[in-house]
């Protein structure tokens, strides 16, 4: 019989800060061994009940504990942080907020460092734990130096190297490409497995936290403790939709096919999933709503010919010809150090070419000042705390038009309209250190969506977000498309390459090797894996069921859901 390692009874907490408990009544049992998924719209409580786990509530975030929790032997509220952590080992979201070394070998050692274990026995662990995580060339550089991927792998290492029973993740996928995603999932797995810990992951990205096993999935809603359930059994169920929760693309598709989920055996694993009674009802799907060609713009606003650039005398950009047209709605795509976001930099001012011309509307842009630019380019980067400089949430998203000098009214209308479309407004006189990593996210966004800018354009706009705030992000910056606004989004979200984009711009090391559908990119095995991305689980589908075009089931698919949202947006 496994043994409980966390257990929860009638377990309620309530920030210092706050009226309302943000966690209530929670009952649960956690096992020694288990791969336990955590789940929840923004707000539900699953950060706060994996701050309890780590020790940070209350040692760090004050506030008041009712009922029991116990970690191991520990009563949480009673043992101090550095107790809690010989049980719990946490991977951050932010991996440069957890560096402590200065190179990667140093940040690996802390732990042993701070055990005074001896030298030689310490470099034999660090060494085996690079290893491990395939960072062994990796131990001299600076942490901050590395991809997003190698961030994550050396915070990795540095938790797995103190072999605490506990592993706690927390947005393990935020900021990672898809292949690295896939590749962290696999990680965790294998690590999971040699300790034999247990393991718990809170995170929005469901389709690919699936690629490697879980034991049960804990969702989370308004403080409360809804689901706790197999993975197969809560994608049978509808607790997913009704809160909110993006489902895996693959389960949307045999819903809209009318299959019925509780009679398919293996549906957390599609790799397994035995579709033989779902195939028929799949193919008349798919016949009834066959895939659409997309529109075709044809006003270049942006264009790039043989473009050159890099730092330091180091080539990034290489030979970067493209054409963005005016109303589009594109994806820039490629694995973490491909020179995606050394493109946006160029085309925002901050980086200069070494050779090739920038013309925008056809005029030379390459001489034009960051200041200049700004008035017809918005930029929202991918970390928040690098744009943020006021201390109110309202003032952050009413700067740009107050340099501009825009009427102090019309200023409070439009940053309140920012506001509500951004889930922001109930927040509007907080002070952004009072936010979470995502509701700074959305701070930065409202920042430019208040400026209207003719190209916006978005470094990871939905990292770290929830599918509710997900789609009325994107439905927003939809209607603004709708309007001529071009969009441009650098992202590693495949979801929403596939859902809002209709062009994808893939580019591997520095070069520009396909400007392609979405769609047709991700049922294109060879571009995949040169790009480092990850197939959609529609392909998987469409292949199993035995299609000889899957591209086309990918596209009706998109088809599909796209005329649902303009449908509900209608309504």
């Amino acid at each position: 019989m496994k043994k409980p390692i966390i257990e929860c009874k009638q377990l309620s907490f309530q920030y210092d800060s706050q009226q309302e408990p943000t966690l209530q009544a929670i009952d649960v049992t956690i096992y020694e061994g288990e791969t336990v998924l955590i789940l929840g719209p923004s707000g539900s409580g699953k950060s706060t009940f994996g701050h309890l786990i780590n020790g940070l509530i209350p040692n760090a975030y004050v506030g008041t504990i009712t009922g029991e929790m116990t970690v191991g032997d520990l009563q949480v509220g009673k043992a101090d942080i550095f107790s809690l952590s010989t049980y719990v080992g946490t991977v951050l979201q932010d991996t440069d907020g957890q560096f402590l070394g200065l190179t990667v070998a140093e940040d690996i050692a802390f732990a042993l460092e701070n055990e005074a274990v001896p030298t030689e026995q310490m470099h034999q662990q660090v060494q085996y734990w690079a290893e491990k995580v395939g960072l062994q060339n990796q131990l001299t550089y600076r942490p901050q130096d590395l991809s997003g991927g190698q961030k994550q792998r050396v915070s990795m290492a540095g938790v797995m190297i103190g072999k605490t029973p506990i592993l706690l993740f927390d947005e393990p996928l935020a900021n990672l490409d898809p292949a690295a995603g896939k590749q962290a999932m696999e990680y965790i797995h294998e690590l999971k497995q040699e300790l034999n810990a247990t393991v718990i992951i809170i995170e929005h990205r469901l389709e690919d936290v699936l690629h490697c096993p879980l034991d049960r999935m804990l969702v989370f809603d308004q403080g409360r403790l809804v689901s706790d359930h197999t993975p197969a059994e809560l994608l049978a169920s509808d607790t997913l939709t009704k809160l909110g929760i993006r489902e895996p693309l693959y389960i949307s598709a045999l819903k809209y096919a009318g299959v019925d989920l509780s009679r398919l055996s293996n549906l957390a694993d599609i790799q397994a999933l035995d579709f033989t009674q779902a195939q028929a009802q799949l193919k008349d799907w798919y016949q009834q709503y066959q895939a659409t060609s997309p529109k075709i713009t044809s006003t270049p606003l942006l264009r790039l010919a043989h473009i050159q650039a890099g730092y330091q005398q180091t080539p990034i950009l290489k030979d970067m010809t493209t054409v963005i047209q005016k109303g589009e709605m594109t994806a820039i795509v490629g694995q973490n150090g491909a020179g995606k976001s050394t493109l946006i930099k160029l085309i925002c001012g901050f980086l200069q070419p070494t050779a090739g011309t920038l013309l925008y509307k056809e005029e030379d842009f390459t001489k034009a000042s960051i200041k200049e630019r700004a008035d017809k380019i918005g930029y929202v980067m991918q970390n928040p705390n690098q744009m943020i400089s006021q201390t109110m949430i309202f003032d952050e998203v009413a700067l740009g038009l107050r340099l501009r000098q825009v009427a102090e009214d019309e200023i409070k209308t439009r940053v309140y309209e920012a506001l509500k479309i951004c889930g922001l407004y109930p927040y509007r006189n907080w002070p952004i250190q009072a936010l979470s990593y995502g509701q700074k996210k959305r701070v930065t966004i409202a920042s430019m969506l208040v400026l209207q800018p003719e190209i916006l354009i978005l470094d990871e706009p939905t990292a770290g977000q929830d599918y509710a705030h997900y789609t009325k992000m994107m439905s927003f910056l939809e209607s603004l498309n709708r309007q001529g606004i071009t969009i441009l989004m650098v992202t590693h979200d495949m979801h929403l390459m596939l859902e809002y984009t209709n062009r994808a711009l893939v580019i591997v090391d520095g070069k520009l090797i396909a400007d392609i559908q979405p769609a047709d990119l991700l049922t294109n095995e060879a571009l995949i894996e040169q790009a480092s991305l990850k197939a959609t689980s529609l392909y998987y589908l469409a292949k199993r069921i035995g299609l000889a075009t899957p591209a086309s089931f990918v596209q009706a698919f998109i088809d599909f859901e796209r005329k649902a949202r303009e449908q509900a947006d209608a309504k």
